[in-house]
């Protein structure tokens, strides 16, 4: 016979979202319990690169879009967090870079791209020379301009750790999480392999999996769609830091690199950009193929000598949008006593926390004081980086 755990809040889904979610929520004074299938961040959050973005990618053709308007707090927001002083306690984790950087390699238009991009985000966007360089363009036979961004980069595995920690005893880990379905339509309890849950709210933040327990509840509404990418992931002893966005002819980056400590010592350049976008539809070798001379016209005097390459498939699961373009913010939808969920991107985590949180008062929904020790159930773990499980 199974065992009902009471509780204010079931989110199901522990990504970056979830988690940061319920973070909040129980620091608001709300009982929660957050049920993974999986290992912790280990959908898309594992597989970002980590960037809090500012939006200035979103601005690169001179004008500020409601993208670019829409997550232009979020790096201030992240930095206090990390100081101890934000909404959330971030101290301890990792930060890999300061800024994010704009580069062009020295064409005209791509100079036009940074130059337009300076003037629409001023005051985020800072030109920079000389000793300023990051090291990787310290080298002479570098002709292009350099910017530097009030974006920064953080050890994505590191931020999952330490909002694991902040959630306490409120983890569970079932491998088939169930929504039965009442009567009335709304959500009657999640069934466990020998527990279920019920709350006052259900909220689905699965990211691509939320797609399957809206199937599994029969609700139909809201649809999700995929945005798919293929990433290039490039590992070696001897690669220089790099945080950058090339800028190319478009209004999205040619290349964007991130760089990663692997489990060895060694480290690992994650590329992404419209290489990423371009490559969906291409066999892995080809698209290795493609990276290394874009890296080779790009980054001539960096050696690639003894590194390895491989790709990863990853899908920006989201709101389905007309013509598949990407959503401006994160999203969250009433549906019976369920709020479905995505982030659309990671550094919009606290906007996604904001949204729910607003809509739960705005329902009257409040902490009833319920706590359920769960000492006894399975415990999620940390996902592992991508770049050792992909290099392993």
């Amino acid at each position: 016979m199974s065992t009902t755990l009471e509780t204010d809040i079931c989110i199901l889904g522990g990504g970056i979202a979830g988690l940061w979610l319920n973070a909040r929520l129980r620091q608001l004074g709300y009982s929660t319990l957050l049920v993974e299938r999986g290992a912790l961040g280990g959908g898309q959050s594992v597989k970002s690169q980590g960037i809090i973005h500012g939006g200035t990618k979103y601005a690169l053709n001179g004008k500020l879009s409601s993208a670019a308007e829409a997550i232009a707090d979020m790096p201030e927001r992240w930095r206090a967090c990390l100081a101890g002083t934000g909404e959330l306690d971030l101290q301890g984790v990792r930060v890999l870079s300061e800024h994010h950087y704009l580069w062009s390699p020295g064409s005209l238009i791509s100079n036009l791209a940074g130059f337009f991009a300076s003037k629409a985000l001023r005051g985020r966007v800072e030109q920079i020379k000389g000793k300023q360089l990051p090291r990787v363009f310290a080298d002479r036979a570098f002709k292009g301009k350099v910017y530097q961004l009030a974006e920064l980069v953080v050890d994505v595995p590191a931020v999952v750790q330490r909002l694991a920690e902040l959630a306490g005893d409120s983890l569970i880990s079932d491998r088939a999480p169930h929504l039965l379905r009442a009567a009335d339509g709304s959500i009657e309890a999640v069934r466990l392999q020998q527990h279920q849950i019920k709350a006052q709210r259900y909220i689905l933040s699965a990211g691509e999996g939320t797609e399957a327990l809206l199937s599994d509840w029969q609700q139909p509404e809201p649809a999700m769609q995929r945005r798919p990418l293929q990433m290039v992931l490039v590992k070696g002893p001897a690669l220089p830091p790099l945080f950058a966005h090339c800028l190319g002819s478009s209004p999205k980056p040619r290349l964007t690199v991130t760089t990663h400590p692997c489990a060895d010592g060694q480290w690992c350049w994650y590329l992404g950009g419209d290489l990423a976008e371009q490559g969906a539809g291409q066999g892995p070798d080809e698209l290795i193929s493609k990276a290394k001379r874009e890296l080779q016209d790009l980054l001539p005097w960096v050696s690639l000598e003894g590194t390895r390459w491989t790709t990863l498939p990853v899908n920006r699961a989201e709101p389905a949008q007309s013509g598949l373009v990407r959503p401006d913010t994160a999203f969250v939808q009433a549906v019976g006593n369920a709020l479905i969920s995505w982030p659309t991107k990671l550094a919009l985590a606290p906007n996604l926390a904001d949204q729910v949180i607003e809509m739960l008062g705005a329902q009257q929904v409040t902490p009833a004081s319920r706590t359920e020790s769960t000492s006894e159930l399975p415990r999620p773990k940390v996902s592992a980086p991508v770049w050792d499980i992909c290099f392993p």
